[in-house]
């Protein structure tokens, strides 16, 4: 390389010493000389430069292979994409299904499951009103033998207070202070009578009642319990022990 500038610091000189042509611009420079100078120039040159220019003479042809390359390679990549872009919603369907499937199944499960509790708390509910109604019907029945037997005997009273009251009254007819007197306790026993047989009835009437007020108070917990139940399995916070809760009852106890 230091050749090559070392010719051409050669040849600026020759320009610069060469006679000029009158009335002009141009010179006369030796020609060997000056051959031989580009010769050694051209000798000097690095091979690199000569593969440039052939680069650059086939310029046009490398840009286009290039193209070319890089165009295969785009469309190479741009179906490798699509090939697995493809594969990925493939492997995203079938997770999906899988997916609703698995979701499909646990929501049958669980409405089955809901479907056998209600059944139960159902069934229990209606266990609850037959013993209701059955107690009803007894205590009732019980009542009102009791406020029977009650009248019966008031009415008994009555008419033995009746008879004694007349034969108290036909044996004392002569006599008005007595005759008024076994009026006045003939019409008390009455009155006494007819008050224990209110009494009786009243006290059977609140004893009916009470009875009612604890089975209604055991029906509204068994309700109570269903809705909370159906509540927690909507929620999803499990399913409620119902056995523990309606095992418990006052009625279960009593019997």
């Amino acid at each position: 390389m230091y050749r090559v500038f070392e010719a051409l610091d050669e040849l600026v000189a020759i320009v610069e010493e060469a006679r000029g042509i009158p009335a002009t611009r141009n010179c006369i420079v030796p020609r060997p000389e000056t051959l031989d100078l580009l010769d050694d120039v051209r000798d000097a040159l690095p091979t690199e430069i000569d593969d440039a220019q052939d680069v650059l003479d086939h310029r046009d042809k490398i840009v286009d292979d290039a193209r070319g390359l890089a165009e295969d390679t785009v469309r190479t990549a741009d179906e490798q994409a699509t090939g697995a872009v493809a594969a990925a919603r493939a492997e995203a369907d079938r997770i999906l299904a899988e997916a609703k499937a698995h979701a499909d199944r646990m929501v049958a499960e669980a409405t089955a499951h809901a479907d056998r509790v209600v059944d139960t708390a159902t069934t229990e509910a209606q266990r609850l009103v037959a013993d209701a109604k059955a107690e009803y019907e007894s205590v009732t029945g019980r009542a009102r033998t009791e406020a029977d037997r009650m009248a019966e005997a008031g009415r008994a009273s009555y008419d033995r207070s009746v008879a004694d009251g007349q034969a108290e009254q036909r044996r004392l007819v002569e006599d008005t202070e007595v005759v008024r007197a076994a009026h006045a306790e003939s019409a008390r026993l009455i009155d006494t009578a007819q008050a224990d047989a209110d009494r009786m009835r009243a006290d059977c009437d609140h004893y009916v009642d009470t009875k009612l007020a604890e089975f209604e108070d055991t029906l509204g917990g068994a309700l109570r319990t269903v809705g909370r139940g159906r509540q927690q399995l909507r929620n999803g916070l499990g399913v409620p022990d119902y056995a523990a809760e309606f095992g418990a009852g006052p009625l279960r106890d009593r019997r």
